[in-house]
């Protein structure tokens, strides 16, 4: 009997979520069974995504959220498929755990991998490592808005999308970001915004970041606009630690990061309630793919390594630190799949963490 089991409520949901969602179990069920009945895993896997739509008219069951709030976790793939409109498969699955279960925190490393090449030419020079920090529930994704006057005829509907931002949201998400800081090895917060277009919401981040960072003498700030981050991100990486910024502003940065790394195939990503009032969620930062869903060649590395957030969540730290010991390994030896330049399949690459993780317990 384990001495502690994990419970986990799986959500491959749709494309290449299904496959690499298997990849990540495979990876995590034989990271358990090396651990002589110090834990496992209990999954519990559910259906839900633009399937059970088609078939329901639903992106999840209508009592899925009490359900999910029983589990220790939820293991996410992908949502999105060409039969239901993105912004319903969206708001249907994905946001609707992330904003019910107050997942306000959203962290998304940026990683770059042994034998994977960069567009960045500054990778050569410096081992790059940050970590960008999103605001997961509220700013430009709180969902405050409307479409009004089409009584009117074409062309004369207005919509309005309001971003929301509270004195409260923005000061728990920055200081979330100077506790990151506090672990690393470069102490620094890179706060970002558009605070001279954008003269209410996000000016009132710029407060509350310089006021809180006075609790924070010894981690370094700055303050950068978006364009200008953007412009960062590709010109001085080497600059970067935690970067901490708006739903948006860190969604679109993030993937700009993961894309640097070498693809969003491995890109990782934790939707953390803090306070653990709430189950919080893990997930690959790509999409569900449906031009290479079903195939076999799609990249778990995403998922795997987002396994590996989770595995820190439940406090297993050095097992996190095993399993991206064991894709740094694998990926190092030239298994690689096609969006970072090699061959392997979905299941060429699982195989090579688990390799490289029973490997690493032989020799240790």
């Amino acid at each position: 009997m384990a001495q502690q089991i994990f419970t986990i409520a799986s959500i491959p949901a749709d494309g290449v979520g299904k496959e690499v969602v298997a990849a990540g179990r495979r990876v995590l069920d034989a990271l358990a069974a090396q651990s002589q009945g110090r834990f496992t895993f209990a999954w519990t896997e559910f259906p839900w995504g633009c399937e059970y739509y088609e078939q329901t008219g639903r992106m999840m069951a209508d009592d899925g959220l009490q359900i999910l709030q029983s589990f220790d976790a939820i293991y996410f793939g992908a949502v999105g498929w060409q039969n239901v409109p993105d912004h319903i498969s969206l708001w249907g699955l994905r946001l609707n755990i992330t904003q019910n279960f107050d997942q306000w925190a959203n962290v998304r490393p940026v990683k770059f991998l042994p034998g994977v090449v960069s567009p960045l030419r500054a990778a050569d020079d410096h081992k790059l490592d940050w970590v960008v920090v999103r605001e997961n529930s509220e700013g430009e994704y709180a969902g405050l808005g409307g479409r009004n006057l089409s009584g009117r005829g074409p062309g004369n509907e207005v919509a309005l999308q309001t971003a929301l931002f509270t004195a409260k949201g923005c000061e728990r998400i920055i200081r979330f970001a100077f506790d990151l800081a506090r672990t690393r090895r470069v102490k620094k917060v890179s706060s970002v915004t558009k605070s001279n277009a954008q003269q209410y919401g996000m000016v009132l981040w710029d407060e509350v970041f310089r006021r809180v960072a006075i609790d924070y003498p010894d981690v370094q700030t700055e303050s950068v606009l978006v364009d200008a981050m953007s412009a960062k991100f590709v010109l001085h990486p080497e600059d970067l630690s935690v970067v901490v910024a708006s739903n948006l502003n860190a969604d679109i940065l993030s993937d700009l990061g993961s894309a640097l790394a070498g693809s969003l195939g491995v890109a990782a990503s934790a939707n953390l309630n803090p306070e653990r009032r709430f189950p919080s969620m893990f997930e690959p930062v790509h999409g569900s793919a449906p031009d290479i869903a079903g195939q076999g060649i799609s990249n778990p590395i995403g998922a795997i390594a987002s396994a590996a957030l989770m595995l820190d969540h439940f406090g297993l730290h050095d097992e996190a630190r095993r399993v991206e010991a064991a894709i740094e390994t694998a990926t190092g030896c030239g298994v690689l799949t096609r969006d970072i330049g090699g061959f392997a399949t979905t299941d060429d690459i699982t195989d090579a963490v688990i390799a490289a993780l029973t490997s690493a317990l032989t020799h240790a």
